[in-house]
């Protein structure tokens, strides 16, 4: 079973929807024995349904991320099913927009309960079993916001990028455990319903940013983990290229991610302030896909490129311009 899926025994976080439902139903028709998660135990239920019509064995375990013995109730629930636990993927997440300090305090504290402790959590309940078995993958769904900062999504940027700082922690205490991995998966915008379920006191409409990837590409990259572990992946290519505009022009990307993002505000559409699916789970937009627009095409990344390429030389020469005036 080493370098195969079937058979293998995965938890999903998240799996009513979205990256969660898309990387179920995907290592569905690999073989893959699934335990669902999530707080919608109704719906859970439905892609139970879909996961066993593709041939495999599905279980759903209704599970809250931010409260740390349902999580820990889930791995018990996992292990007890097969004996054994191959694959954790940490996947549930919530999303909350607005000015913040418009934003109301629970609900700064929610997403940080969810994104980050969520996913310590997870860790937390999972890694004795895989030490018990002496292997195990961990496979993280961090997301860009773990390199580039969200305008207007202060707790969302504080949980991803504190998220790439534990794991990176827990990486290095796990060195003695060479057949105990940990899969950082930092994918750019992703077509889910996440969106829509989003927390938004901005009091406009919410579209995620383009280039917009089809979720697909997370199960692909939780395929190619399970059967080749690697430290970190990037899916879909984009949010590479969105690390390395960071990391060549920080406070370039900064001010503009922010200039666009008010840009996008003014003209966006009326929309009520709502929780979304903060506190509550919802029974709308349930699908793996938000439908949104537009989707990455091809060549696309590469046109991206060449402007993040020009935008880091446009930079270098006007600092270096800078520097030889002060030097004159």
């Amino acid at each position: 079973m080493e370098n195969q899926i079937t058979g293998k025994v995965v938890v999903i976080t998240g799996a009513s929807s979205g990256a969660g439902r898309t990387i179920a139903l995907h290592l569905a028709q690999d073989g893959a024995f699934l335990v669902l998660a999530s707080r919608n135990e109704t719906v859970l239920e439905e892609v139970a349904t879909e996961c066993r019509d593709l041939g495999t064995q599905a279980i759903v375990v209704r599970t809250d991320v931010t409260d740390n013995k349902s999580v820990w109730q889930l791995a018990r629930t996992a292990f007890e099913w097969k004996g054994r636990i191959d694959v954790w993927v940490n996947n549930a997440g919530v999303l909350a927009a607005g000015t913040f300090e418009d934003m109301p305090w629970e609900n700064h504290q929610r997403v940080i309960a969810t994104n980050l402790l969520g996913y310590m959590s997870g860790a937390h309940a999972v890694l004795p079993y895989f030490k018990h078995q002496k292997r195990g993958i961990l496979i993280n769904n961090i997301s860009i916001g773990g390199f580039l900062p969200v305008p207007f999504g202060g707790a969302y940027t504080a949980s991803k990028f504190t998220l790439r700082g534990f794991f990176q922690a827990l990486k290095a205490e796990l060195t003695s455990w060479p057949h105990i991995h940990v899969v950082d998966l930092f994918s750019g915008f992703l077509d889910t319903p996440g969106i829509h379920h989003a927390s938004n006191y901005t009091g406009k409409v919410l579209k995620p940013a383009p280039p917009v990837h089809d979720p697909i590409i997370m199960a692909q990259a939780v395929k190619a983990s399970i059967l080749h572990p690697t430290s970190t992946r990037y899916p879909g290519g984009a949010s590479l290229l969105f690390k390395l505009g960071h990391a060549i022009a920080p406070e370039l990307t900064v001010k503009f991610s922010g200039l666009l993002m008010k840009l996008y505000l003014k003209r966006a559409a009326i929309a009520s302030n709502t929780d979304g699916n903060l506190f509550n789970t919802v029974n709308f937009a349930m699908s793996t896909k938000g439908n949104s627009k537009p989707h990455i095409k091809p060549g696309s990344l590469l046109k991206a490129g060449v402007l993040l390429a020009g935008a880091g030389i446009a930079v270098y020469l006007m600092a270096g311009r800078k520097t030889s005036r002060h030097v004159r």
